[in-house]
């Protein structure tokens, strides 16, 4: 059975940082292109940053450059989202995911990814 749990969330003002962390388990890890995701009230779920099984390769979403990193431990099963210079605009419930395919692409849209977790909620206040 494959689980992602995710944990860091919390409440934080503007300016501020926060690390993410998720752990998975019942997938192996270090085969799999790994996202962190984040939908808002009434906004569509999207794509916040991604990684390679290898961790060589990385991708984020324009408005989140510069500020956020996402990096992965293959010995630790876990995948980490670093978020310095917090915006109210990043208040969101953020998830993470793993990839459909083995040693596949860079999955850059929310419909490549199979198994999420159940999502850790980051609120940045004015």
């Amino acid at each position: 059975q494959v689980q992602l749990v995710e944990s860091g969330g919390g409440l934080v003002q503007a300016g501020g940082s926060l690390r993410l962390s998720c752990a998975t388990s019942g997938v192996i890890f270090s085969r799999y292109a790994m996202g962190w995701l984040r939908q808002a009230p009434g906004k569509e779920r999207e794509l916040v940053a991604a990684i390679s099984s290898s961790g060589g390769i990385t991708y984020y979403v324009d408005s989140v450059k510069g500020r956020f990193t996402i990096s992965r431990d293959n010995a630790k099963n876990t995948v980490y989202l670093q978020m310095d210079s917090l915006k109210p605009e990043d208040t969101a419930v953020y998830y993470c995911a793993s990839d459909r395919n083995a040693y596949g692409l860079l999955p850059q849209r929310v419909s490549q990814f199979l198994y999420w977790g159940q999502g850790t909620q980051v609120t940045v206040s004015s």
